[in-house]
């Protein structure tokens, strides 16, 4: 059958995700050494806070195959999957469901680790808003958190193998052109997304950032809380 090339994964989109694959990296590498990296762990978790920001509302804003109606895994899409007959282009409906575990996984690791610390001297930037047993079982949710998303990964690279391997397509090229081989007649046009579309995402993560790590924080590490100043970089 012959086949033709049509865009399928946006720019914002493939940047986020490959941002997405430095961050978790780098993440997990300054928690890992720590001292002097803590401080880096705590930078990189804005990073990371912005990233899930940006990627939420673009799913709402972005082009066709970005948005979470266009990939929502109902059990028809499912059905429909496993009894072989999905043609539709973007997402699978099992990896739609890799995509929203993913990122209720991120939500929970990054949201519990704003309020985290390390029993030294570096806390999340919302540390003050919790008490400290509060906070110490949220870190322990963090980190617990981070075993799942590095078990998630796992099962994502195994997929990418299984698809490469066995049903000889290769799914990674698509995330880095943004465009794959499809079928004449499956072929469909990808619409939406565009740069005004991204300035607002960008600027709502962008705000959620600062709100979190400037705005809130300076006020939570002003002296009526008794922070010291070495604290005023938060890590988590």
């Amino acid at each position: 059958m012959p086949t033709i090339k049509i865009k399928v994964w946006d720019l914002p989109l493939r940047a986020f995700h490959w941002l997405l694959v430095f961050t978790v990296l780098a993440a997990y590498i300054t928690a890992e050494l720590g001292g002097n990296l803590t401080d880096w762990h705590g930078r990189i978790g804005a990073l990371a806070l912005g990233l899930l920001v940006f990627r939420v509302t673009w799913g709402f804003v972005g082009s066709t195959h970005a948005r979470f109606v266009s990939f929502f895994p109902t059990p028809r899409k499912l059905l429909t999957y496993l009894k072989g007959h999905w043609t539709a282009n973007g997402h699978n409906p099992l990896g739609a469901l890799s995509v929203l575990a993913l990122l209720g996984v991120l939500t929970a690791l990054i949201g519990t680790g704003l309020f985290a610390n390390d029993d030294i001297g570096f806390q999340g930037p919302l540390f003050n808003l919790a008490s400290k047993s509060l906070s110490d079982r949220l870190t322990a949710w963090h980190e617990f958190s981070f075993n799942v998303l590095l078990i998630l990964i796992g099962l994502h690279l195994a997929a990418i193998a299984f698809y490469f391997f066995l049903k000889k397509t290769n799914l990674v090229k698509p995330m880095i052109t943004g465009s794959k081989e499809v079928p004449k007649g499956l072929a469909s046009q990808t619409t939406g997304g565009g740069k005004a579309r991204f300035v607002i995402a960008t600027t709502i993560a962008a705000i959620v950032v600062w709100l979190i790590f400037g705005g809130i924080v300076a006020e939570q590490l002003s002296p009526a809380h008794n922070i010291p100043a070495n604290a005023a970089i938060p890590s988590w």
